[in-house]
């Protein structure tokens, strides 16, 4: 029978989220992030990657484990070191509130394929968009497939899922060269910048955000960092980091913009 794993638990202590369990027959202690940064969600993960060693011992693999323990305590550890710590706090996110919410009791011996394909209809009725449901997908044959690996199941009930066609589909409105000139004429200079860079340049709003002067000397942006939910970070895949061509009309509000600048240094920021 497979051992009980070591939950923890987790308090607020000083404005941050402090993480307490046992090791070595003693108690430990480690603060893990501000709670203006970090969710209970993602607390609870960066938790359970640290008591995924202590839990390893915990006997042979089992499809009596449960969804839950087998996501907090092997899959998301171990994915932990390869996903950046923007894309471990989104994939935590959904996982917790579309998956775990309804599945952390069920053993991973119990799912078959037919109600999987049921959880992802009545994700696709409630609402939930296309993207999001096909991340859910995603999701479900990694998880499960991280199972079949590791020796929980058999075989992959979620291998042969689809994202269902019926799922909302964003609408994505194009301005015409009348709207865009409309919109530039009625901003102040810094705002107008950041909307060239975004309108012209094509630039995501954490790229134009993690500018520095340095990256705009020349006839392109040279797209390096972003800012992703106050953490400053690498670009969200490996082609986005990019030169991003500057047209004349913008290169003119980026001088403009550089002379009303407090602190134009080459490290400085932009915005």
């Amino acid at each position: 029978m497979r051992k009980r794993y070591q939950r923890g638990s987790l308090f607020k202590r000083r404005g941050s989220w402090v993480a307490q369990w046992w090791e070595g027959g003693h108690r430990r202690k480690r603060t893990l992030g501000k709670l203006g940064q970090m969710t209970k969600t993602q607390a609870q993960a960066e938790l359970a990657a640290i008591l995924a060693p202590l839990n390893a011992a915990g006997g042979p693999p089992s499809a009596k484990c449960s969804f839950g323990d087998f996501v907090n305590q092997t899959y998301l550890p171990f994915y932990r070191r390869k996903w950046k710590r923007s894309t471990f706090m989104t994939n935590v996110d959904r996982i917790s509130h579309n998956l775990s919410s309804e599945l952390a009791s069920r053993s991973l011996g119990s799912f078959d394929r037919d109600e999987l394909q049921g959880l992802l209809d009545r994700k696709g009725a409630a609402g939930l968009s296309f993207s999001t449901v096909a991340h859910l997908r995603w999701d479900l044959r990694q998880i499960l497939g991280m199972a079949v690996g590791e020796g929980f199941i058999p075989r992959n009930p979620a291998q042969l899922l689809f994202t269902p066609r019926d799922c909302p589909r964003p609408q994505t409105p194009v301005m015409t060269i009348e709207e865009v000139r409309k919109l530039l004429s009625v901003l102040e200079v810094r705002e107008q910048l950041i909307a060239r860079l975004a309108i012209v340049a094509g630039m995501r709003p954490g790229e134009i955000f993690a500018l520095r002067w340095a990256r705009l000397d020349f006839e392109y942006a040279d797209i390096q960092q972003r800012v992703y939910r106050g953490d400053l970070d690498s670009p969200k895949s490996v082609h986005s980091v990019r030169w991003a061509a500057l047209s004349d009309g913008l290169l003119a509000v980026v001088a403009k913009w550089r002379q009303f600048s407090v602190d134009t240094e080459p490290e400085a920021w932009v915005f």
